[in-house]
């Protein structure tokens, strides 16, 4: 992997597993930028999805191909980027893969990196409910399973996955020390907590 240039790291999962604090953190141990994917979504999908409503694949496409234009234009630019997106579906993930232009659709083999944040429902649950009763998010908890549903890996993508059970510090730390990811970050070591 390129020192840091032209690497996209998407860190993704249901909603609840903590993708915008890991992306956050990891923005700050980085050369890269922090993306939002929630920040894409239309007004009608919030809306959508305020309502208690999933999302069908006619209304992702659009977002999913908004944020595949986010990636190329950092890519094209040599810059890196950590993208926080769900990402739930395999063919999602092939959309935002082809983000870069030299991708080759099924190969895998991609600027464009995924990290599931893995948890358990139940703490999903929790910590969505927690969030929505603070008035944090437009999710509401009842998405969360239709979200489960919608989640598939297939182990020959090569998403790497970490316990989001974990604090995030320790999240972090997991991930800056991947072998995959070194170079990209300001740090060369961090100790594990």
């Amino acid at each position: 992997m390129p020192s840091n240039d032209g690497v996209v790291i998407v860190v993704m999962g249901v909603s609840g597993a903590g993708k915008t604090t890991i992306g956050r953190k990891l923005e700050k141990e980085s050369k890269y930028k922090y993306l939002d994917a929630d920040d894409f979504h239309s007004e009608s999908n919030k809306e959508k999805m305020r309502m208690g409503i999933p999302l069908t694949d006619e209304d992702r496409m659009p977002w999913f191909e908004s944020l595949r234009d986010a990636i190329k234009e950092y890519l094209n630019n040599k810059k890196g980027l950590i993208l926080g997106c769900s990402a739930l579906k395999k063919e999602y993930r092939e959309i935002l893969r082809s983000g870069d232009l030299s991708y080759k659709w099924g190969t895998y083999a991609s600027a464009v990196n995924f990290i599931l944040l893995d948890a358990p429902a139940e703490v999903l649950s929790v910590r969505v409910n927690k969030r929505a009763a603070e008035g944090k998010h437009y999710m509401p908890a009842s998405l969360l399973q239709s979200q489960l549903d919608l989640l598939e890996i297939d182990e020959s993508e090569g998403v790497l996955r970490v316990d989001a059970t974990l604090r995030p510090q320790a999240i972090v730390n997991t991930i800056l020390n991947m072998n995959q990811f070194q170079g990209c970050f300001n740090v060369d070591f961090v100790e594990p907590h």
